[in-house]
C-alpha cells in the first residue's frame, strides 16, 4: 500500500471478496507486482470495484460472475475475461451460465466478440480441467 493510504473499512471489505473470488494467490501475485507507479490503481479498485460493487448484497458471486465474464466479453477484454472464467471456480458460475452469458453477448454486442470470447472459455476450461486432473 502507498505510504499515504490508509486501509477503509471498505477496502478490506474489498480485498476480503477480491480474495474469494479470485483466490489468494492471484491476489498474492497481482500485490507483490505491483510498484509504486500502480499502487493507487491496485488500492482503487479494491476498494471501488470489490469492496463497492462486488460486495454489495444484492447480487450473489454467481449472478455478479456471470455479468462481469458478458461485460468483459463484449468489450473485448481477453485477460480479464480469462481471469474472470478462472473464477467461477469459486464464484458459483456454472459452465452453462457462461454458455448462456456469452450467448446474450452474440446478440447485443456482436458474433465477433461472443465468437472471440468462446475461444478464450474454451481455452481456460480445458486449462482447468487439466489442472484438476494433475
Amino acid at each position: 500500500m502507498s505510504d499515504a493510504f490508509a486501509p477503509s473499512d471498505r477496502y478490506r471489505q474489498g480485498m476480503a471478496t477480491r480474495r474469494a473470488v479470485l483466490g489468494d494467490n492471484h491476489v498474492d501475485r497481482a500485490q507483490s507486482a505491483s510498484t509504486d507507479f500502480d499502487r493507487p490503481f491496485q488500492e482503487l479498485i479494491t476498494e471501488a470495484a470489490w469492496g463497492h460493487v462486488w460486495s454489495r448484497p444484492t447480487w450473489t458471486k454467481r449472478e455478479r460472475s456471470i455479468v462481469t465474464i458478458a461485460l468483459l466479453a463484449a468489450l473485448g477484454q481477453d485477460e480479464e475475461v480469462a481471469m474472470h472464467v478462472r473464477a467461477t471456480a469459486n464464484t458459483g458460475a456454472s459452465r452453462d451460465d457462461v454458455c448462456e452469458a456469452l450467448l446474450h453477448v452474440a446478440i447485443y454486442a456482436g458474433v465477433p466478440a461472443a465468437n472471440h470470447a468462446i475461444k478464450i472459455v474454451k481455452q481456460v476450461f480445458a486449462e482447468m480441467d487439466a489442472g484438476k486432473a494433475a
